[in-house]
């Protein structure tokens, strides 16, 4: 221990990659805690759409939303969810559910939207890819 600092001091390249490293990876793994949106599992999805009556928002493009997406979800893109809000409003009680294709974008955007006062907003953690490693079943084409 008493010859870290002259490690630290020799490669300190080396060392500034693995602080920052780690940075990187706190933040993956406290980022959506931080956030303040809930980020909820494929099955969780399940219980709050079957018992809660919460609305799932699709914020891929219309392509990838017609090649395979959750029954009964909505497509707004994710540029356009600000000039969309308007759609949103009457599931406001219920939740709305954000997924994209992996999850970063709906955290994002589940953010904006606590910003504007809804409160049961959360985010599908892993997104489309989680939902299609849990065998659940995507619809497709347009609604």
């Amino acid at each position: 221990m008493e010859r870290l600092p002259e490690f630290v001091a020799n490669h300190l390249f080396l060392f500034s990659l693995l602080v920052s490293i780690l940075a990187l990876l706190m933040w993956n793994l406290f980022g959506d805690m931080l956030s303040g949106v809930k980020s909820i599992l494929p099955e969780e999805v399940t219980r709050l759409i079957n018992r809660e009556d919460a609305k799932v928002v699709d914020l891929r493009p219309q392509k990838e939303f017609e090649s395979g997406h959750i029954i009964d979800a909505i497509n707004i893109s994710a540029d356009q969810l600000a000039s969309q809000l308007e759609k949103l409003k009457k599931h406001k009680e219920n939740g709305i559910i954000f997924c994209c294709a992996t999850g970063s974008v709906s955290t994002k955007e589940a953010q904006k939207l606590m910003n504007e006062g809804y409160e049961k907003v959360y985010s599908l953690k892993g997104g489309i890819m989680s939902w299609r490693n849990a065998n659940l079943p995507l619809t497709k084409g347009l609604k």
